[in-house]
């Protein structure tokens, strides 16, 4: 086989299609957040706002994470120097969890070096624990959750998004005592919808299931103290296992289960993802663990970022450009097209400093390009003015269609 023609072959495919994903070389501005320096191929340097990051609150240069942080490099030094089995396990480390469990007012909490693998490897795992474990998932999960479904083997089932009928269908349909979970999302991150929290654990109880949900783009951003959309719907204490993140609303890196002592000491015992990677460095789990803290009683700054999301919202729906607004911090922006996508995207980093970068398939499905925005509590109003004007001349220039706004 000719190797290289192949690998050409494959992306050149990407090209062709107008999907073919261009890292931008960013340097983030310590106190100047969301601003950062652009390094170009051509060595040249422009500063520009960054309107795409997921550190949803700023909280990644926020002066408490980065005082623990400090901290912790001098007592501990950067890394941990192994798994958790066998040198990994820190205070710093022990000290998250317990923040971790405290939050989600769980029994346990387990930290793993991301969400994506805190889902698969815990996804995966529950097959070995409970077996003829039927996964019974929503449409639209993250690949994290579709991988660790599919890598665990077994029965699954997939429900149509957000759809609860179809859901109670499926599970009336199988073996009543056949050990049954249902794996969901409390925010979807490319349209902002939200998952029907209650009226799914309801169709789960009734059917004797478990309920995992997936927090990573609420935490830090819903419930009276950041626990997420299932604590501002009172549906936290209902449901079985919670994963989310440290690395979006909490500013730092790494993911997390959150749930009952057996459950989290069965993962924790049994799932190659967390038994054969080496721990997060002191330095992360310090930081993140401040970050939980912080924001548990940072209501100001979820009420502002909330507000900016808002604000710009309206605005761009005033222009007449197609938002999908399901009243989430999200704010994405149909454009339909990847070349159109990423044509936008250049042209507002160059001719204007905005940094968006446009999302194409296999992220959404084809036909549903867009640019997602994510407004800060830290974007001011001359920045969300300057990206409104920005977007306001290049869609015209660009001859898209203008629309009213969707949901």
């Amino acid at each position: 086989m000719n190797y290289d023609a192949a690998l050409d072959l494959a992306l050149n495919r990407l090209h062709d299609e107008g999907r073919y994903r261009t890292f931008i070389d960013i340097e983030r501005q310590q106190g100047r957040f969301p601003q950062a320096t652009w390094h170009r191929p051509d060595g040249t340097q422009k500063e520009i706002t960054v309107w795409c990051g997921n550190d949803y609150l700023g909280m990644g240069q926020n002066p408490v994470v980065l005082a623990a942080m400090h901290e912790a490099l001098e007592v501990s030094g950067a890394g941990s120097g192994g798994t958790r089995n066998i040198s990994g396990t820190t205070v710093y480390h022990k000290r998250l969890e317990a923040e971790l469990a405290d939050l989600h007012q769980k029994e346990a909490a387990l930290v793993f070096t991301s969400a994506y693998v805190a889902n698969d490897a815990t996804l995966s795992t529950l097959r070995a624990i409970f077996p003829g474990l039927i996964i019974y998932s929503d449409a639209l999960n993250h690949n994290s959750m579709i991988e660790g479904i599919r890598r665990g083997g077994g029965e699954k089932r997939i429900f149509r998004h957000n759809d609860v009928a179809h859901l109670r269908e499926l599970l009336a349909a199988d073996d009543p005592a056949a050990p049954k979970l249902v794996a969901f999302e409390s925010i979807y991150s490319m349209d902002g919808d939200f998952g029907p929290i209650k009226e799914i654990v309801d169709a789960a109880e009734d059917f004797g299931a478990l309920t995992y949900i997936d927090e990573v783009h609420a935490v830090g951003m819903y419930g009276p103290r950041g626990a997420g959309v299932a604590e501002r719907d009172g549906q936290m204490a209902r449901i079985d296992i919670i994963n989310a993140t440290l690395a979006k609303a909490y500013g730092v890196f790494g993911g997390y289960i959150a749930a009952s002592a057996k459950m989290v000491d069965a993962v924790r015992s049994y799932a190659p993802g967390f038994i054969f990677t080496t721990s997060l460095p002191p330095t992360v789990a310090a930081g993140a663990a401040a970050s939980v803290r912080h924001l548990k009683t940072a209501q100001a700054l979820r009420d502002a970022q909330q507000t900016n999301a808002r604000i710009l919202k309206m605005r761009l729906k005033a222009l007449g450009l197609p938002i999908i607004d399901h009243g989430s911090h999200i704010v994405p922006v149909h454009v339909g097209n990847p070349v159109h996508c990423k044509m936008l995207s250049d042209m507002l980093l160059e001719d204007h400093g905005i940094y968006v970068q446009p999302i194409n398939y296999p992220t959404v499905a084809k036909g549903t390009e867009r640019l997602r925005f994510t407004p800060s509590p830290v974007h001011d109003a001359g920045q969300i003015d300057r990206l409104v004007k920005a977007m306001d001349r290049l869609w015209g220039h660009c001859a898209l269609n203008r629309a009213q706004a969707s949901a």
